[in-house]
């Protein structure tokens, strides 16, 4: 009788998979290079570690930033539509837009992908939204990780996380120190739900079919604003500012605030969008589509009333910021005005 081998890809991993995918990840992540850094990027892909050459940012007094992040249960409304190719976008997004908070340009990404088994296809489209998403925040993909975990997630099941890495003059760091009395707060649109509050969502889709119209926009990716807050905090048009994510907008906002002064929010200007109005009418609070969900507003900026129109000019007409707020003294860390306009 012929003796049976145990062997890994019996046990659910098949590294050969996993090689044809770095040969992929290889060529595609080129295209994520600057163009101005062709020459001195690295190839890193099947590296053990990752190299970027800091020289080439031509900073006088650098300050690295970093920030890592996931897209959480949106990856199901991807399983479910099956559509894989902007979740990427989704996950570099919430990185890159944690980094501009404090003023960082994003130099580059890495990502992890671990999956119940690698499916060449699918896996290839999650990858080119990583790329997508990195060509849009200008950032180099420099290395990552697929993990093949069969015992760990069940069929068709997998998780993405994020890292990435950014620079800033020492000068242009946002601080709070930067944010004063009667600074306006402005609200720049989102894109849409991008990837927070989806676990409430699969609560609401297990008793209600999601409207065809409106299917798309529940994979929408995460608008990454990297260009824009890049731009106009180079031009010193800006003390603060804010990436609208898990907690809503009063959580985030006064997370850039100094401790002796408030936020004023007209809920009433706020630009809802339709995505928002269909969940909401699905027995929720105004209070917790607030904490839940961004509402229509995607990223705020905290400035000078005198600065406004000249930062409105840095943005297409779909993402003008507008006025919802100001900065304050009081005793309150938070005022609330009028109601959201639903």
């Amino acid at each position: 009788m012929k003796k049976e081998y145990n062997t890994y890809k019996k046990s659910g991993v098949n590294i050969s998979n996993a090689d044809k995918l770095v040969d992929y990840i290889s060529k595609i992540s080129r295209k994520t290079y600057q163009k101005d850094a062709n020459e001195k990027s690295f190839k890193n892909i099947g590296s053990f570690g990752s190299i970027f050459d800091l020289s080439q940012l031509k900073m006088k007094n650098p300050i690295i930033v970093s920030s890592t992040d996931g897209v959480g249960t949106k990856i199901e409304i991807a399983n479910l539509l099956k559509k894989y190719n902007t979740i990427g976008i989704d996950l570099v997004a919430m990185c890159v837009n944690d980094l501009i908070v404090q003023g960082a340009k994003p130099i580059f990404f890495l990502d992890y992908i671990a999956i119940n088994k690698i499916e060449i296809n699918k896996v290839k489209k999650i990858l080119d939204g990583i790329v997508m998403g990195c060509k849009l925040a200008k950032c180099e993909l420099v290395g990552g990780e697929t993990a093949e975990m069969p015992h760990t997630y069940g069929n068709n099941k997998f998780d993405l996380a994020g890292f990435a890495v950014g620079a800033v003059e020492r000068e242009n760091l946002l601080t709070k120190d930067k944010i004063k009395a009667n600074d306006v707060i402005l609200a720049i649109p989102s894109s849409g739900i991008h990837s927070n509050g989806f676990s409430l969502i699969h609560h609401i889709i297990k008793k209600k079919k999601i409207p065809n119209d409106i299917k798309k926009d529940f994979i929408t990716p995460t608008k990454i604003y990297v260009h824009e807050v890049n731009v106009i905090n180079k031009k010193k048009l800006i003390h603060g500012c804010a990436n609208i994510t898990g907690g809503g907008l009063f959580v985030n906002i006064i997370r850039v605030v100094p401790e002796n002064l408030s936020i004023n929010i007209d809920l009433s200007k706020i630009k809802i969008k339709k995505i928002f109005k269909w969940i909401k009418k699905n027995n929720i609070t105004d209070s917790e589509m607030l904490k839940t969900f961004n509402c229509g507003v995607g990223f705020c900026l905290i400035s000078n009333k005198n600065n406004v129109n000249e930062i409105k000019k840095n943005f297409s007409r779909e993402y003008r910021p507008y006025e919802i707020g100001f900065i304050s003294k009081s005793n309150k860390k938070i005022i609330i005005q009028n109601k959201l306009q639903w």
